[in-house]
């Protein structure tokens, strides 16, 4: 009987409906950002325009930063392998792993949503726009503009997008994992057309953005219910049952698993899933953009990983050959498009693609050392990722950042720190030696090659080879080009600055001393997936 009828029985018999049992302790994380983030729609509400600022800056630090340290806790108390809020969520190693990594690159990412100083000419309000609700060119966006407003609206949306990135991975059934991917997905949506300069391409990537994300998560839902059909149950443990005992019908059980595949590949942005990519990424405020790239393929892949190893370990044999196609198109198309591209926001989206082909080569493995390699990889790329995405933010023309690869030409003469950093960062992309693309790549190889998926990492280390090209090329213009006399500027404010050196020692030290983080991302698969 299920949990509705139970409840009706109990009503019709007049007795008192049990409280479901909730540790809060073990979710306390996810509780704390959603609590905050709830905290700052207050403030938008209570607190006047010219305070809220300087409140929802140290607010949303806190809530993160809070949610961190009780992460931690969680992980360094005992050995956490919980199902919580009456199955809802699983709390174990692999979780809070993923859990910690979004916090602390949501933190990061926080310094340039934060940054409010990084205009031209004196010019204050940051990456967003002064009234998202103006109409790009209007008389009201022009009176926003030159009053000098700012927008601290993103600030509760970036909390609740977070509070859903917590939740995407922890979720033990598919219907909490449907609402978590909403939580997360919606206030996406918005942030994306908030930019302060091109509103129009702003507004168009969200637009885009939320009619396919739609599409997507409608797959899911739809997948869901499938196999719901099958299993009589959205629980994941409860249809790895059923497919352990191959009860009910498998044209359900596989259209359920293909279709659930689509809605969670989509959020990763894998081929033939990725059209969004390129669009959004370019056409958002390059925080919100770190953000995604950051924290949301973490979220993304923490969720591929819990369905894939729990509800349908038992049918690897069917999944796996798929899942080996969509890794080697994914590799080769997104490095193969990258060296077309001349904005630079476009070749990192691209960029993001090909390094999405080669997480899912340690999804393929199926192991304990898969999945380490995997956590580690996020871990390292999310770091990275952040840190060129700030570098980008810092160089600015009259028009704002000046994009366009032939606007970086001579930067390493006229600023060879920011040049520096950004071919540094560019390397790690490629997975030169000692940073720390080099070992996230081949931790995920290994386990594939252990795995005997060796021909799906003769074509990653090929795709590495050709993505290597397009990111020598930027390296190329930056330091082998003469500067244009109106070439742009470097503009870089305290926040923004923190953000790439945070980015910048992150892939420093896991690529020369990248052991602790190894181990600890060992240690977390020795818990694995609760049930």
């Amino acid at each position: 009987m299920s949990r509705s009828s139970q409840v009706s029985a109990v009503l019709a018999q007049g007795g008192d409906i049990q409280a479901p049992h909730i540790e809060y302790d073990q979710i306390g994380p996810l509780l704390l950002v959603l609590g905050v983030a709830v905290l700052a729609v207050l403030v938008e509400a209570f607190v006047g325009r010219t305070w809220r600022y300087y409140v929802q800056v140290p607010l949303a630090f806190l809530g993160l930063a809070g949610a961190f340290a009780w992460t931690i806790v969680l992980g360094w108390r005992d050995e956490p392998h919980h199902v919580a809020a009456e199955g809802a969520l699983g709390v174990d190693g692999p979780t809070l792993f993923l859990q910690g990594t979004i916090l602390i690159l949501a933190l990061v990412s926080l310094l340039l949503i934060a940054e409010r100083g990084n205009g031209r000419g004196g010019i204050v309000g940051g990456h967003f726009a002064a009234q998202a609700s103006a109409l790009p060119g209007s008389e009201a966006e022009q009176r926003s503009s030159a009053a000098g407003l700012t927008q601290t609206e993103v600030f509760p949306l970036m909390l609740f997008a977070v509070g859903g990135m917590l939740m995407f991975p922890a979720s033990n059934d598919l219907l909490t994992m449907f609402v978590a991917l909403e939580v997360m997905s919606l206030p996406l949506y918005l942030l994306c057309g908030m930019a302060r300069r091109r509103r129009l391409l702003s507004q168009e990537a969200a637009v885009k953005y939320f009619l396919l994300g739609a599409f997507s998560s409608a797959f899911f839902l739809y997948g869901a219910a499938l196999l719901y059909g099958y299993a009589g149950s959205v629980k994941l443990a409860d249809i790895s049952v059923q497919i352990g005992k191959d009860a009910g019908s498998e044209t359900l059980l596989l259209a359920g698993v293909a279709l659930l595949s689509v809605g969670l590949l989509f959020k990763l942005g894998a081929v033939p899933f990725h059209m969004w990519k390129p669009d959004v990424y370019q056409g958002a405020p390059t925080p919100i953009t770190a953000l995604m790239a950051s924290c949301t393929l973490v979220a993304a892949f923490g969720a591929i990983l819990r369905v894939y190893y729990v509800a349908f370990e038992t049918l690897k044999w069917d999944w796996e050959p798929i899942m080996w196609g969509v890794a080697i198109i994914t590799m080769v198309i997104g490095a193969v498009i990258a060296i077309t591209q001349t904005d630079l926001k476009r070749m990192l989206a691209y960029s993001s693609i090909a390094h999405a082909g080669f997480l899912l080569t340690g999804v393929v493995a199926t192991s304990k050392d898969g999945l380490s390699g995997t956590l580690f990889y996020l871990a390292a790329y999310g770091f990275t990722t952040i840190g060129a995405f700030a570098v980008i933010t810092m160089v600015r023309d009259a028009g704002g950042e000046a994009a366009h690869l032939s606007r970086w030409a001579g930067l390493g003469k006229r600023s060879p720190v920011v040049a520096g950093t950004f071919a540094f960062f560019l390397l790690a992309f490629a997975g030169i030696p000692l940073t720390s693309g080099f070992t996230g790549k081949f931790a995920v190889f290994k386990a594939a090659v252990e795995a005997d998926a060796t021909p799906l990492v003769i074509v990653g280390v090929i795709s590495s080879a050709i993505a290597a090209f397009f990111y020598v090329r930027v390296i190329v213009v930056m330091f082998f080009s003469e500067p244009e006399a109106d070439g742009p500027t470097v503009v870089a404010g305290p926040a923004t600055a923190a953000a790439v050196a945070l980015g910048l020692t992150a892939t420093v030290v896991l690529g020369v001393l990248p052991q602790p983080i190894l181990d600890l991302a060992g240690h977390a698969t020795t818990q694995m997936f609760v049930r």
